[in-house]
């Protein structure tokens, strides 16, 4: 078992903090809390929601906050403090040179918030590879939970609309952020094929292989094209890493398991065939989705080519897009069901996270974002031992804290933060973040 005394990253005279914060407890209710259905409509971009788990997000900063000025030590090294500081840089650059600062100023708060403070705190509350485990498997219970929600919604048609009928599987999080259960579970399904192809008790990887069943389905049935490719891409790296050999047996079995679920029972099928079959129809009679996503990230390159270096300033996209954007955008998008009236959606951002910053921050504001990542994922990679069977307890750790990082960065090709499930991202950066900068650099 881990103890402080051998996390490297931490300053040594904040030891005897990390030895008191106790339990991830303020952490698990952030994730539990994800569960109460939010009142707003996810925004795009810098906006936020207001949701009782942001609350407790705050509350979980606060919380670890008061332990580090009661403790009265530096609670993580330099390079530490650099890899999940360096964002700031951009951020508060970005709306010093905005036109409209004013405006700038709750982008800044939200940025800080989900990519610095929250990544942070998670951190500085997770203590061992134990706390790892605890906040992994709650990740996996509300996922089980919103995808349970999500499936009954599909088979009572009470959904959100999708072609017409209200059947698109969107938990608890409604019409207006038809991204937040799929993202949910797609955490959920990376971190339980991580501990199935790790080196832990046989009876937590039987445990995974169940929970990753289930939750295929809801997460075919959401939808989502952007979680798709992100799940795939993720769970294909992290079988690449445990193996080859293994990777081709899970893979056969994954095929089989959605041949049965989705052509053999029909769930789905005719629809799933057709969402799949638009992912690449880019060029060729794309529909009205990916026309106006193209059109947006046009419009955000042509912001940046105006403000190369800052960008436009933060939440600075709503308000420059109509100047820089074709006649080929739509006003928004429709949202119905799930219990919600039928509304026109405005599109905010361009719904594409790497593009998100280089307009509104420009170069240097990309830049610091991405090299903060890209550390993250570059010390989640330098575990020693491998992945692989027999190469210690920590390949449970390496393969979740890889699988999820790489699945947020490829579904940052295709969303932006935004929405109630925001918080859950910046749960699941901190989580990284202690195995990249204190777990996998243990002496």
């Amino acid at each position: 078992m881990a103890t402080a005394a051998t996390l490297p990253v931490v300053g040594a005279g904040a030891r005897d903090l990390l030895r008191r914060t106790g339990t991830p407890a303020p952490v698990l209710a952030v994730v539990a809390l994800l569960l109460v259905p939010g009142g707003g409509g996810a925004q795009g971009g810098t906006g936020g929601t207001g949701t009782v788990a942001d609350a407790a997000s705050g509350l979980l900063v606060l919380i670890c906050l008061v332990r580090v000025v009661r403790g009265g030590a530096r609670p993580l090294t330099r390079t530490a403090a650099v890899v999940l500081g360096l964002p700031v840089l951009g951020i508060c650059l970005a709306a010093i040179t905005s036109n409209d600062p004013a405006s700038s100023l709750p982008g800044v708060a939200r940025y800080v918030q989900v990519f610095v403070l929250v990544p942070a705190a998670v951190l500085l509350t997770v203590r061992d590879r134990r706390d790892f485990a605890v906040v992994a498997w709650a990740l996996v219970g509300l996922a089980l939970l919103q995808g349970a929600v999500g499936v009954a919604q599909y088979l009572t048609g009470t959904g959100a609309s999708y072609q017409g009928e209200d059947i698109r599987a969107v938990g608890t999080f409604g019409a207006t952020d038809v991204m937040g259960m799929a993202t949910v579970v797609s955490y959920g399904l990376v971190v339980v094929t991580g501990i199935a192809l790790g080196s832990g008790p046989g009876r937590a990887r039987t445990a995974a292989l169940v929970c990753a069943g289930l939750l295929f389905l809801p997460l075919v049935l959401s939808f989502s094209r952007g979680a798709w490719i992100a799940t795939a891409v993720a769970c294909a790296l992290q079988l690449l890493l445990a193996g080859a050999r293994r990777a081709v047996r899970v893979g056969l079995a994954a095929g089989a398991l959605g041949v049965v679920l989705v052509g053999g029972l029909g769930i789905g099928s005719d629809l799933v065939e057709e969402r799949v079959a638009s992912i690449t129809r880019v060029t060729a009679a794309p529909d009205q989705s990916v026309t106006d996503r193209y059109t947006m990230w046009a419009a955000a390159g042509e912001m940046w080519r105006a403000e190369p270096l800052t960008g436009v300033g933060l939440k600075g996209f709503p308000q420059h897009r109509d100047a820089h954007a074709s006649v080929a955008l739509s006003s928004g998008s429709d949202t119905a069901g799930a219990g919600a009236a039928f509304q026109r959606q405005p599109l905010l951002s361009p719904h594409n996270m790497y593009l998100l910053v280089l307009s509104e921050q420009g170069l240097v504001g990309l830049l610091a974002l991405a090299g903060s990542w890209a550390a993250l994922l570059v010390g989640a990679l330098r575990r020693r031992g491998g992945f692989g069977p027999g190469s210690g307890a920590g390949a449970d750790c390496a393969l979740v804290a890889t699988g999820l990082l790489v699945w947020q960065f490829t579904d940052f090709f295709y969303a932006d933060i935004g929405g109630p499930s925001t918080v859950l991202m910046s749960v699941v950066l901190g989580l990284a973040a202690w195995w990249s900068l204190v777990g996998a650099r243990r002496a």
